[in-house]
């Protein structure tokens, strides 16, 4: 009986029946791979779609908005470091929301006074800005390259949320 030089399975006739090589004496020897095919056990190429550190990086692009569309898309949802992005990045958006809501409350009242006042507020909603914004790119930058940051507060939440 003769063997597939490809697959290795039992094979008879002019190809073989599992994974369609030819079984001519000039075929390809087991373990390499014709000229001009990628191998399908490449990782990055076996299956469409993103990589896991692409994949999480994009979670945090926009906040609310990715971290919910990969969490509803079906090749991502199921793969926990993308869920554990996800969730963190939707985590770390609503906590800058009822931050910035809580700064706008408190300074508020300090708008009335008028060149003081409106510096400290000015000047405080600047720093949460550029803070969040800090946060956001280091947060996509270290995803991107494989790191997996767990933020203070909405980390542990996220990775309970995650299953990871």
């Amino acid at each position: 009986m003769a063997f597939c030089p490809n697959c290795g399975s039992p094979a008879e006739g002019r190809f073989c029946e599992k994974c369609g090589a030819s079984l001519a004496p000039g075929a390809t020897p087991p373990g390499s791979v014709p000229l001009g095919a990628v191998p399908a056990s490449s990782p990055s190429l076996a299956a469409p779609g993103l990589t896991d550190n692409v994949a999480g990086a994009l979670c945090y692009l926009a906040g609310l908005i990715t971290g919910i569309l990969f969490l509803v898309l079906a090749p991502y949802n199921q793969n926990r470091t993308i869920r554990f992005h996800a969730f963190q990045s939707i985590f770390l958006h609503l906590g800058w929301i009822i931050l910035w809501i809580v700064v706008t409350m408190i300074t508020l009242p300090l708008s009335a006074v008028p060149i003081l006042g409106v510096m400290i507020s000015i000047s405080l909603h600047f720093a949460l800005w550029i803070g969040g914004v800090i946060i956001w790119l280091y947060m996509m930058y270290k995803t991107y390259n494989g790191e997996k940051i767990v933020l203070p507060f909405v980390g542990p939440i996220a990775e309970k949320q995650a299953g990871a």
